[in-house]
C-alpha cells in the first residue's frame, strides 16, 4: 500500500515495525510493540537475571533502554526519522526478575522538527516504576519509501 493511501494508525503501524527491523538491541532484549498510534506506542519486556544490578534489582540501564524504545516509536509514527536530542529518567521504584515491565510512550508536542514525549514505566501489577522525559528532533529521511 501506498503511504498516502495509509490511515495514519496504519502508517504508525508501518513505521513501527520498520523502525524495529533493524532494532537488534530491542530484538536482544527481547521487548515487544504491544501497541502503536500516531504519537502514541506502548512497549513490554520481561526482565531476566542478566538484566539485574549487584543489588538484584532491574538495572537503571536496562530500564531506561525499554522507555528509549518506547519513546522512538512514538515519535518516528509520522515516517519522519526522528532521533533523541536529549531524555532523562527518573526511577520511583524497584523492579525484579520476572517482571513484566510495560512503557507507555505519549507525545505531549510536536512542532517543526521537534517533539516532547512522557514515558511511564510499570511492572506487571500496574504500579509505576520511573518517568522519562524524551526530546526529539526530526532529521532528513523516512522510515519506509513515500509515494
Amino acid at each position: 500500500m501506498k503511504t498516502s493511501e495509509m490511515t495514519p494508525q496504519q502508517l504508525a503501524e508501518a513505521c513501527s515495525v520498520a523502525l524495529n527491523r533493524n532494532d537488534h538491541t530491542a530484538q536482544a532484549m527481547g521487548i515487544t510493540i504491544d501497541e502503536v498510534a500516531p504519537g502514541y506506542a506502548k512497549l513490554s519486556m520481561v526482565l531476566r537475571k542478566d538484566m539485574l544490578n549487584g543489588h538484584a534489582i532491574g538495572h537503571g540501564g536496562m530500564m531506561f533502554t525499554l522507555c528509549d524504545t518506547a519513546f522512538a516509536h512514538s515519535c518516528n509514527t509520522y515516517n519522519r526519522s526522528t532521533v533523541a536530542s536529549g531524555c532523562n529518567i527518573d526511577f520511583i521504584a524497584p523492579a525484579f526478575e520476572g517482571d513484566t515491565l510495560t512503557a507507555i510512550a505519549e507525545e505531549r508536542s510536536r512542532s517543526g522538527r521537534t517533539g516532547v514525549y512522557d514515558i511511564t514505566l510499570y511492572n506487571q501489577k500496574d504500579e509505576k516504576l520511573g518517568f522519562f522525559r524524551g526530546k526529539a528532533y526530526q532529521i532528513k529521511g523516512t522510515l519506509i519509501p513515500e509515494d
